[in-house]
């Protein structure tokens, strides 16, 4: 099957303003949209008795995924369109959709309602496991906020495309992370800024054997010299990436301070905010860092959780 750029559809305000981000980064890729909405079934007893309304939510769940494929043909003229209507658990079929999809985009909080709805957990779940980049957008996310304001200071879609920021830790940077943030920021020829956030050492842990004095285990880096130390490998760490992307406008910063709090306030120049998670064989359990889970929940910009070795 042709990769797509896939969204998950389900009627909320966040997976419409994820399906237009979804539409303009296929047109930016070159790739088809693929609208993906599925529908978990009502467990036995709920599916054998009448409701009220069910009449109509299975007219709104036929008629939705046709109607915004419609819509984002007319606004994205040459732009192929797919709608897919799934039944079964969201997490696993999202997942499932992730497989054939260059990345895939979702709504960063539902809005409940109709049964089946991506919720935020659904959301948090889908970034987590996927086996391609996730793209979380929020509600009322436009194009015009992708981009610099005019020089009039009024919002715009025909200036240039604000920063790309990349969250990476130095001591384990990993070649897709890298190859998606670059290749994103090319697409738009946007500037990249790569910022890798770092805490202080704690002060020495001292032991004691009975008739010695106190010694340090282990001497730390001097805290003076860590911030040259990080620039230092931050931009080793960066240099084939330079290489491969010549006309890609990199920053770099070694920045003090919480890793997740620093990139969440880079985040408010930016088009969007690339993090990574590493992959886990188990189906259970957490699998996205606290860094993640900090810039998911607070980014004003849409957020792509990148799956790395």
């Amino acid at each position: 099957m042709p990769r797509t750029v896939t969204v998950g559809l389900d009627g909320s305000a966040e997976s419409r303003a994820a399906a237009e981000w979804a539409a303009r980064e296929a047109v930016l890729r070159g790739l088809p949209l693929r609208l993906v909405q599925v529908w978990e079934p009502l467990p036995d007893p709920l599916a054998q008795a009448p409701l009220l309304g069910a009449e109509a939510e299975q007219e709104w769940t036929e008629r939705a995924p046709s109607e915004s494929a419609a819509g984002l043909r007319l606004r994205h003229p040459g732009l192929e369109v797919s709608t897919e209507q799934r039944t079964g658990d969201p997490v696993d079929e999202l997942c499932e959709a992730a497989g054939t999809s260059e990345l895939l985009a979702l709504g960063s909080r539902g809005l409940g309602g109709f049964q089946g709805v991506i919720v935020g957990s659904v959301g948090m779940a889908v970034a987590g496991h996927a086996g391609c980049p996730v793209v979380l957008v929020r509600a009322g996310e436009q194009a015009a906020d992708e981009h610099l304001a005019d020089p009039a200071g009024i919002p715009s879609a025909a200036t240039p495309f604000r920063p790309v920021v990349l969250g990476l830790d130095i001591t384990a940077p990993d070649a897709a992370l890298l190859d998606f943030a670059f290749g994103t920021a090319a697409l738009r020829g946007a500037p990249l800024r790569v910022v890798y956030a770092w805490v202080p050492q704690p002060p020495p842990a001292y032991t004691s054997t009975p008739g010695y004095a106190y010694e340090a285990e282990a001497p730390p880096v001097a805290e003076e010299a860590l911030e040259p130390r990080n620039a230092f490998m931050l931009g080793r760490a960066l240099e084939p990436w330079r290489k491969s992307f010549p006309d890609v406008d990199v920053a770099e910063a070694a920045v003090e301070g919480s890793a997740g709090s620093v990139l969440v306030d880079a985040a408010r120049d930016a088009c969007l905010v690339v993090v990574g998670r590493r992959v886990r064989k188990s189906r259970l359990g957490a699998h996205l860092g606290h860094v993640a889970h900090a810039v998911l929940h607070h980014s004003p910009a849409p957020v792509a959780v990148v799956p790395h070795g």
